[in-house]
């Protein structure tokens, strides 16, 4: 999926920026690896640029950051925005963390959950959550080292299918 990316030395330091709708083709890329790792997704590369651009073109609906340098961006990260009774306030689902594989152990996925934590106190929200995988304990590990901590709660959902009522 990330095969047919072109990928370009990185000549200059990697910045953060918002995304735009230019980056919708290397972002939906980064997703659909991403959920060809996952157990519970199918990448679905129709379904994946909608829900990219259906965030990109409504800010009020979330935020996503990219770290990239001039050709090439090399990661993501992806703010989604609602409210809770329990804070009392607007929160964050944070979704979509990633770093190409190509780049990774290189400290990018750091710099965007920093960049992720910044954004969310500037703008005064209450909380971050987020889903990682249950079986990798890198990634659990990557975010509790960031100083997320496990919940009580766990995550149930109900999926409706494509023309199912």
């Amino acid at each position: 999926m990330l095969g047919h990316m072109v990928i370009e030395s990185i000549t200059s330091d990697p910045r953060i920026e918002p995304a735009t709708l230019e980056d919708l083709p290397q972002l939906t890329d980064l997703v659909m690896a991403l959920l060809g790792e996952e157990e519970d997704f199918t990448p679905n590369r129709s379904k994946q640029e909608h829900g990219l651009r259906l965030i990109l073109e409504q800010p009020s609906r979330g935020r996503i950051f990219v770290l990239r340098n001039d050709h090439f961006v090399i990661g993501m990260v992806n703010l989604l925005f609602t409210i809770s009774t329990a804070e009392g306030g607007f929160v964050v689902l944070m979704e979509d963390v990633i770093v190409h594989p190509m780049h990774r152990g290189q400290g990018y996925g750091s710099r965007l959950l920093k960049r992720a934590i910044e954004f969310a106190r500037e703008k005064n929200f209450k909380r971050i959550t987020l889903l990682t995988d249950k079986i990798s304990a890198e990634s659990q590990r990557f975010f509790q080292k960031h100083g997320f901590v496990f919940s009580h709660m766990i995550p149930m959902r109900l999926v409706f299918l494509e023309n199912n009522t």
